[in-house]
């Protein structure tokens, strides 16, 4: 027997709610809509060697093997950007959009929770709640605000929803634009059938609504798509789930919120080679995107975020181990971009976090509170982030 969850599962479709649909329409069009797009980089990305700290000697002498070299001093270093900090060599592309003011760094941010293990650190920043397991929806999804909106005004791209985008909210997990659809078009009538004549009302707008959505996305799906002003995604799920994000930004569906990740960033071996190829892909899929949307760009917000950095200190087979505090990268409308953002807390062994990680001296929920706030227009904090009231920072967007 083929159960709603598995047919559900099988066109694409893994969060809805009745009446959602029926409210499309008119929710897309009442006003321009800001989107938030959120990409995790999964693992654990090493912000010391992203955004290199060449200004400070410590940097060196902690990482003798595979610290990125002073700007000046070859093809494989440091981009300069304000004379103490400087991008990895294969981010070139977002060097131009820093230079721009188009993209803004926060430096020594993350979570609070000491946690070192992978799986609760991303599940307490994709809750938005750190050190508490029992959050059962996530802050992106509580982000948006009730009232008329389209279906797809959450989507996140991959097979599964992820757990920022968990909750009331109805959300949308694409795998693959181009195949989300019901998978056997001889049984999509049955289907629609079996849902109209059941007894379970709750049930039957349910399917009926997930029919809708589908017929949506295929309607995207017969626009002819070819990325604007010389965007050149990288090839691989990244610069695709990128690439897709843009295509139904430019679509005009109703988009206002949308995650996509990158893993492999737990490099405990043999780093500078593997980060510099993840590096690449990431830095020219962010910049293609920037490109393909052109000036869409004004009214939206990328985030980038990670689980925690890595230590200050290289291991013994040329790569690092799990640490603490890290980068986040902000791009779009409105960013007060060419800036580092937040408070440098230094390298020296009584400045780290535990005598070994960077330290944390910016909330996370920080930043995204502000993008919640003043870029979503979303003024409830205490809805998106529960008992979290500090907001310190301020002052990334314009």
């Amino acid at each position: 027997m083929l159960t709603r969850r598995v047919f559900l599962r099988g066109v694409g479709f893994l969060s809805a709610a009745p009446g959602w649909l029926a409210r499309a329409a008119a929710g897309a069009g009442e006003r321009k809509k800001k989107i938030l797009v959120v990409l995790f980089q999964r693992g654990a990305a090493d912000g010391l060697n992203v955004v290199v700290p060449f200004g400070e000697k410590r940097y060196y002498e902690l990482r003798p093997a595979i610290a990125v070299a002073q700007p000046g001093s070859g093809e494989n270093a440091a981009i300069d950007l304000d004379g103490f900090f400087g991008l990895h060599p294969s981010l070139g592309p977002l060097a131009e959009l820093y230079r721009q003011r188009h993209l803004a760094i926060v430096e020594g941010v993350g979570s609070p929770d000491p946690t070192r293990s992978h799986f609760d650190a991303q599940d307490f920043m994709e809750s938005g709640t750190p050190g508490r397991k029992a959050t059962r929806d996530g802050w992106l999804n509580r982000a948006l605000e009730k009232g008329k909106a389209s279906p797809l005004r959450a989507v996140s791209m991959g097979a599964l929803l992820p757990r920022a985008l968990r909750g009331a909210n109805p959300a949308v997990a694409i795998d693959d634009l181009n195949n989300f659809r019901v998978r056997s078009a001889q049984a999509a009538p049955a289907f629609q059938t079996m849902y109209a004549g059941t007894g379970d009302t709750v049930l039957q707008g349910m399917g009926r609504d997930t029919f809708e959505a589908v017929r949506l996305l295929e309607s995207v799906q017969k626009q002819t798509y070819t990325p604007e002003g010389g965007a050149g995604y990288p090839r691989g799920r990244f610069g695709e789930s990128l690439q897709q994000v843009a295509r139904l930004i430019k679509s005009g569906v109703g988009v206002e919120v949308a995650f996509t990740d990158l893993g492999g960033w737990d490099h405990h071996v043999n780093e500078a080679p593997q980060l510099g190829n993840l590096l690449r892909n990431f830095g020219q899929g962010l910049a293609a995107f920037w490109r393909d949307l052109g000036d869409r760009m004004e009214d939206v917000c990328v985030v980038t975020m990670s689980e925690f950095g890595r230590a200050a200190r290289e291991n013994g087979n040329r790569g690092t181990d799990h640490g603490h505090a890290n980068v986040m990268f902000v791009m779009g409308g409105g960013v007060k971009g060419g800036k580092i953002h937040g408070e440098w807390p230094g390298l020296e062994r009584e400045q780290l976090y535990e005598g070994r990680d960077l330290a944390l001296t910016t909330d996370f929920r920080d930043v995204l509170g502000e993008l919640v706030e003043r870029h979503l227009g979303n003024r409830n904090l205490e809805v998106v982030f529960p008992g979290y009231g500090a907001r310190r920072f301020r002052g990334l967007l314009g």
